[in-house]
């Protein structure tokens, strides 16, 4: 099974949308292997957004995404990195399908609610940024043979 990583950010956690989000993965059938609320350092910020460095946005960033706690977790699935890419839609709520995530909750480009990784490699190095291996689960979920064939 694939994992990714998502994470609510500052704006979602603020207006309330973290249980209405992690709501939608699970309905899905993605896992929660990991789950934390956290607030992100300086550097661990601009370890996440190091591709933005030197980006007239990127300061701007950086102060946003330390602004208030974060959620982060870890999700697995079949194809989990697409799904879910496609559950939080378009990084512009104003060009978000219908029903994703940041069409419903998003409102500027600039607080689209969520993040989450946009391939394999991205996942596992923002995995390793946000959780030690001990703070990932492994289990088996239930329902799994309800969603897997």
């Amino acid at each position: 099974m694939e994992r990714t990583f998502v994470m609510v950010k500052p704006d979602g956690v603020q207006r309330g949308f973290v249980g209405d989000i992690i709501k939608r993965f699970e309905q899905k059938g993605l896992k929660i292997v990991g789950l934390k609320m956290l607030q992100i350092s300086q550097e661990l910020a601009s370890k996440h957004y190091g591709e933005h460095q030197g980006k007239p946005f990127f300061e701007g960033l950086i102060k946003y995404i330390t602004s208030s706690p974060v959620v982060a977790m870890v999700l697995e699935g079949k194809d989990c990195i697409s799904l879910a890419r496609g559950m939080m839609g378009a990084t512009d709520p104003k060009k978000a399908a219908p029903g994703t995530i940041r069409e419903t909750f998003g409102i500027d480009i600039g607080r689209n609610v969520i993040h989450g990784s946009d391939s394999a490699a991205s996942a596992a190095r923002e995995i390793s940024l946000f959780f030690d291996d001990q703070e990932l689960m492994c289990y088996e979920l239930s329902l799994a043979s309800w969603v897997y064939e």
